[in-house]
Parts: C-alpha cells; sequence; structure tokens
C-alpha cells in the first residue's frame, strides 16, 4: 500500500481506513507513541469518549491514526476502522449477519459516522463512514501497515465479514495453520488467523502491524520499547514478510512492528502469524 489521501468515493467499502488504542492511561500511551515512533498529537472535542478528547497523532504530517482514554470496564487494545458508505445501513446488518451494536451510529463533526460493534466471533471492531476530509498514512515509518483478526471461531469470523463486505478468501497458512488472506478485487486486505488450542483462554482480538524505518530496525525499536516502559512479548524474528516483534505499550496494548525491507524465506509452511505464538 502506498501513502493515502484518496477520496472516500473510491475507497472500497471493507478496506482498513484508520488505526485507534484505547488505553486506561492516556498520558503514559501519548509518551510511548510519541518517544517510539515520533509521533505528535492533537486533541479534538468528542462527545463519544469518557473524557469528551479524542486524540490523533500524526507524522510529518500524515495523521496515522488515534487514541482515547477507556472508561471503566471498557475495553482496552488497537482495533483498526473498516471503511463503509453508510453508517446507519452497516449496523442494521451487523446485527442482521449475528454482530452486537456497542456504540452508534455517531456523527462526529467534519469526520464522518461510526458503529462500534462486536463480530459474532466476539472481536470489537469498528466501521467508519468517512467525511471527504479523510486521510490515513500507509507505508510510511511508525504508520500502519496491516491487521489480523485473531479468532477461535472461523466459520462465524469468515462468515460474518465475507457477506458483509464481498470478500474472497485465500489460504496462505500450512501445515495445520488457519490463516486467511482477506482480498477486495485480487487485492489483500485483511488477514485471518484461527488462535490454536493452547491460546483457548485468549479473547479474540486485532494484531495491528507498524512499520519499522529499516535504517532503524526491528530489533532497536523492541529495545528502546523496554526503555519507554513497554514490552516485548515475542523478541524480533525472522518472516517471509520482514523482521517483525510483538510488543506491548505501558498500558498492555499489544501490537506488532515489521521491516519489510528484510523478508526471509524460510521455506514452505511459513506464516506471518506462525511465531507471534510460538513458544
Amino acid at each position: 500500500m502506498s501513502d493515502t489521501n484518496e477520496p472516500t468515493a473510491i475507497l472500497a467499502a471493507g478496506t482498513p481506513c484508520w488505526v485507534e488504542l484505547a488505553t486506561p492511561d492516556e498520558s503514559a500511551a501519548r509518551a510511548y507513541y510519541e518517544q517510539l515512533f515520533g509521533w505528535t498529537f492533537a486533541v479534538k472535542r468528542d462527545p463519544a469518549t469518557v473524557n469528551h478528547r479524542y486524540n490523533i497523532a500524526t507524522l510529518d504530517g500524515w495523521e496515522v491514526g488515534g487514541m482515547y482514554q477507556a472508561g471503566r470496564n471498557q475495553p482496552t487494545g488497537w482495533v483498526p476502522h473498516l471503511a463503509v458508505t453508510n453508517a446507519a445501513a452497516t449496523a442494521e446488518w451487523v446485527q442482521h449477519l449475528g454482530g452486537v451494536v456497542t456504540l452508534g451510529p455517531v456523527e462526529i463533526p467534519d469526520r464522518g459516522a461510526i458503529v462500534h460493534a462486536l463480530d459474532p466471533s466476539g472481536t470489537p471492531v469498528v466501521f467508519w463512514q468517512l467525511a471527504d476530509s479523510w486521510t490515513f498514512a500507509r507505508s510510511l515509518p511508525g504508520s500502519f501497515s496491516g491487521s489480523d483478526l485473531n479468532t477461535h471461531d472461523a466459520a462465524r469470523a469468515d462468515g460474518f465479514y465475507d457477506k458483509l463486505f464481498g470478500y474472497t478468501s485465500h489460504q496462505v497458512g500450512t501445515d495445520g495453520i488457519d490463516y486467511l488472506e482477506w482480498r477486495l478485487g485480487g487485492d489483500p486486505v485483511i488477514y485471518r488467523y484461527v488462535l490454536p488450542p493452547e491460546d483457548a483462554g485468549r479473547s479474540p482480538h486485532w494484531m495491528v502491524y507498524l512499520q519499522v524505518d529499516p535504517h532503524r530496525g526491528t530489533d532497536a525499536v523492541a529495545g528502546q520499547s523496554l526503555m519507554l516502559g513497554g514490552s516485548v512479548i515475542t523478541p524480533p524474528f525472522d518472516t517471509p514478510f520482514g523482521r517483525i516483534a510483538v510488543l506491548a505499550d505501558p498500558g498492555g496494548a499489544v501490537f506488532s512492528v515489521v521491516d519489510h525491507s528484510c523478508p526471509v524465506d524460510l521455506g514452505v509452511g511459513r506464516a506471518e502469524v506462525d511465531d507471534p505464538y510460538d513458544d
């Protein structure tokens, strides 16, 4: 993908169009990502958050994502937003297809309308009817690279998103790894991974990937995460997609970083999500 400032009319429904962090500690999260990726934050008023604040992160003038303070008993972590053409109609379809709408549709001044939901597999997801002013950086160091839906229920997840967006599926996992590539018009947009039996106690969730500057490298970013009060869930490892590490910020939100400049051919049966869950 390339840097994006496209008219919303040509952004296909089902395409990731934003990434957002719900955090238990807004100040700590801001400090962490400011230093780790060089993000700067602008605060907008948002009546849908507990403190009516929404932080928009920018990098070199590009908007790269959002952040807000989670309320008590609200889920935390990174979640992608998927583009839709009509938020109200999407909310109806979510319920018709077995999902649960948890918020919205909510109109946000100058930014369109959003719907927060749980898909039928229990994974939180946000749908966004974009405003014409929408921008979102991708394929820049420190910006969004991609996302995996990690679920226990492949049938429910596949059926829901395929019917909602018309995805076609391509199995890229082998050796018993159920790892699908969801495509729109032949282009990959999201990956879906079935969690292994040993992870039966883990909640379904998204894994968001943020890009690493090749001159800096995944190992250096993982080391800096530790120094900033975060943690390294899975140390850096090589994949056909590049060098990846799974990190967590000081609030516990898990995400991955990837340096696409150094892919490694590991042979048949290796997938991007193979190593993060390999003890």
